[in-house]
């Protein structure tokens, strides 16, 4: 394994970076920090977030040529960053530096810092309002058509998920990319108010305007700071209100196929035919290939499961454009959509990112017969090569966890952690059993043998092959982490049980807050972080939103 003492990585400056960031060449910017610490202290506005801890799970898919400029961030350009430039040279990478001074230096020469998270795509959101004058209706408003049975109907931009936790009571759900593409089954007439509502504010006003675009002629308007502001008015959610997506039949397809070829003429959207994209498979596939390519499966998550194109990564295309620093880590690389033959979502998808500006927008709609490939193991680094007596097996931790002869530590998020974990489980973070203080280090710890789990044994796994180079102590990973835990019937425990870390690893969701007064003081936080992201980017020199 690469040691730290052994990686000399280059560094480069604030105004270096900057230069890079402003230019036309493929790069990434990497922040390695904890997703809290990001979000809390302030990040440049196109960096991308990679932990430090994730690096191993998450490089190969957010940077898949290794031989990209990579420039790594961390609060000081200590021993955090070469951490990652080492873990980053086990994988392969040969292009990376690290940011003398890290974040603090940036902000040092007087460059802009942002807190939060998915800062590029919600301030692209306040841009697009700012821009179009999307329309919008308020709570209030809304609830009294409602209550009237106007001619009104609420379709919710979230993923499916989202809408299953809570939705507005008789809303449907319809993830942004999908609004052109199935709407028409929903639609009672030409005149139907149509309303996009999401948690907060951006899906909103990006699923009102993308229909808007796509050449919709009902009015078409978005629920004004979403739920949050819903719940402000004290009006009833939903919870647990399944429904499924609707199918759309053959009128609703040809209309979602002239939405798609407005968009096309409307924002010059770059379709690839088979052969086109069996030239540029080859090219990104060749060992001399100079620009990094991506190919990213747009639609919904059960039609990639049931066939996609060989290769691609599945990411919704509402989500996508709600979050782009989280699926594309190298800027100025090239972005292939693909889509079924329809090409709708596609199509609602490149409009978005071709005005985000992060990188070169190609699509394709693909026939039946090219969505074959049913794995999804994609493009995830795998799990390391422990030795055999490295790892821990379900039935063989049981008993060792009866007979208290093992520590058994989870590094899941805090958040996955409190929602169900092993009993008896402590949860931590893996940087700070290397990087902690006197009280969060591996030594603050006692001397019996240690067992990692995480969500899928991966992280665990990663975590003690390196501990154990270390030379610490005895660890080992539990085989197939705590999903292998659950899949033979093992209880699971619930809540913040047993913390030998604090659990400000990542962000808190502002709905997951325990009284409704904390709800309420996280949401209007949150509403005028949102709202004040515009005058931020306008001056900020990376930002280079096309015209919406």
């Amino acid at each position: 394994m690469t040691s730290i003492s052994s990686v000399t990585a280059e560094t480069v400056t604030a105004t270096e970076l900057l230069q890079l960031a402003q230019g036309d060449a493929e790069h990434a910017v990497i922040d390695v920090r904890e997703p809290y610490v990001q979000a809390h202290d302030g990040h440049i506005l196109v960096s991308v977030p990679l932990p430090l801890g994730q690096i191993e799970l998450r490089a190969v898919e957010l940077l898949p040529r290794r031989d990209v400029r990579i420039v790594v961030v961390d609060d000081d350009g200590g021993e955090r960053a070469r951490r990652a430039a080492a873990r980053l040279a086990v994988l392969g990478y040969t292009n990376v530096a690290l940011l003398q001074g890290g974040i603090a230096a940036w902000r040092a020469e007087g460059l802009p810092v942002y807190t939060g998270t998915g800062v590029y795509s919600k301030a692209f959101g306040e841009y697009v309002e700012h821009q179009k004058q999307t329309p919008h209706i308020s709570a209030t408003e809304l609830w009294d058509k409602l209550q009237r049975k106007e001619d009104v109907i609420v379709l919710d931009g979230r993923t499916v998920e989202e809408f299953n936790r809570f939705s507005i009571p008789g809303a449907a759900p319809l993830p942004n990319a999908e609004l052109p593409y199935r709407i028409h089954e929903l639609l009672p007439s030409e005149q139907t108010l149509v309303v996009i509502n999401c948690a907060g504010r951006t899906r909103s006003i990006i699923g009102a305007q993308g229909l808007i675009n796509a050449g919709l002629s009902n009015p078409v308007a978005a629920l004004e700071d979403g739920t949050m502001d819903w719940l402000f008015q004290r009006l009833p959610l939903e919870q647990g209100k399944a429904r499924p997506l609707p199918v759309p039949g053959e009128a609703t397809r040809e209309k979602a196929r002239e939405a798609k070829r407005h968009l096309t003429a409307e924002y010059g959207i770059e379709w690839l035919d088979a052969d086109a994209l069996a030239s540029l498979r080859a090219e990104a596939s060749s060992q001399q290939a100079d620009r990094t390519v991506y190919w990213i499966d747009v639609r919904t998550r059960a039609e990639y499961e049931q066939g996609h194109l060989p290769g691609s990564q599945w990411a919704e295309g509402g989500q996508l454009v709600q979050g782009i620093d989280r699926h594309i880590g190298v800027r100025n690389a090239t972005i292939v959509l693909i889509d079924d033959a329809d090409g709708t979502r596609a199509a609602i998808t490149a409009s978005w990112l071709q005005q985000l500006r992060w990188g070169k927008v190609l699509a394709y709609a693909a026939a039946p017969e090219a969505l074959k490939e049913t794995s999804v193991s994609g493009t995830a680094t795998a799990v390391p090569d422990l030795p055999a007596g490295k790892w821990l097996d379900v039935a063989e931790l049981q008993g060792r966890l009866a007979r208290d002869e093992v520590q058994l530590l989870d590094l899941a998020p805090s958040t996955v952690y409190a929602s169900a974990h092993i009993p008896g489980a402590r949860f931590a973070v893996r940087e700070r059993l290397l990087l902690g203080d006197e009280g969060q280090g591996i030594h603050a710890l006692d001397q019996r043998p240690l067992v990692l789990t995480s969500q899928d044994g991966r992280l665990a796994a990663w975590a003690a092959q390196e501990l154990a180079a270390a030379g610490k102590r005895e660890v080992r990973a539990l085989r197939g982490g705590t999903t292998a835990w659950q899949a033979v019937g093992l209880p699971l425990e619930h809540g913040e049980t047993q913390l030998l870390h604090s659990t400000d690893d990542v962000p808190r969701d502002s709905y997951a807050w325990p009284t409704e007064a904390e709800r309420f003081a996280a949401f209007r936080a949150y509403l005028d972080w949102e709202r004040g992201l515009l005058p931020q980017v306008l001056s900020d020199p990376l930002a280079r939103f096309a015209h919406a």
